[in-house]
């Protein structure tokens, strides 16, 4: 790939939303296209398994570029994929969900039974609810199965979540209430 089609691909990505692109000819049409894919798929705005939807046909051009353009300014504040590698694997996080579901069953359980405590518990189902949308967040960032596009979403909304300090610093965070457990004598 010429690095002059890569930055012509850059630049058709980064027009504005809407801008009028006149499609490729036909003997020009794969290179734009590669380049595009490279650029769009660098960029964490397409993943690579999208290819068999997006830019396929010359007639839609206008249309897929707009869709990556729309992409580009969605994704432009979310973090990039290689922030997940600072999250626990696969196994930990459902551990961890699965403790956090078994958790609000018990705490529903007890709300069942202890209605003279019904707004604590209720507190802390909430904030066990909190923690599962980051658990969830979690998840959803590590995952391989989850478009790049996904797994960036997640990252976004982990680090809205919990601020990016917390973010940052890639503390292990509670799955359940843990500040809510008293120590026996």
């Amino acid at each position: 790939m010429a690095p002059s089609d890569l930055l012509f691909a850059a630049m058709l990505l980064s027009a504005p939303l809407g801008t009028h692109e006149v499609p490729p000819s036909p003997d020009r049409w794969p290179i734009v296209r590669d380049a595009l894919y490279q650029t769009a798929i660098e960029w964490e705005i397409l993943d690579s398994r999208e290819k068999r939807y997006v830019l396929t046909k010359p007639e839609d051009f206008q249309d897929d570029l707009d869709f990556l353009r729309k992409r580009r300014c969605e994704l432009a504040e979310a973090p990039r994929v290689i922030a997940s590698q600072r999250l626990p694997d696969r196994n930990s996080i459902n551990d961890c969900i699965r403790f956090n579901r078994s958790f609000r069953k018990n705490m529903e359980l007890r709300l069942a039974w202890e209605s003279d405590r019904a707004d604590f518990i209720r507190e802390v189902i909430n904030e066990n609810e909190r923690l599962y949308k980051i658990w969830d967040a979690i998840r959803d960032a590590k995952s391989d199965m989850h478009y790049v596009t996904t797994r960036r979403l997640a990252l976004l909304k982990l680090r809205d979540l919990i601020g990016p300090e917390a973010f940052e610093s890639g503390d292990a965070l509670p799955y359940v209430p843990d500040w809510r457990f008293t120590r026996l004598p």
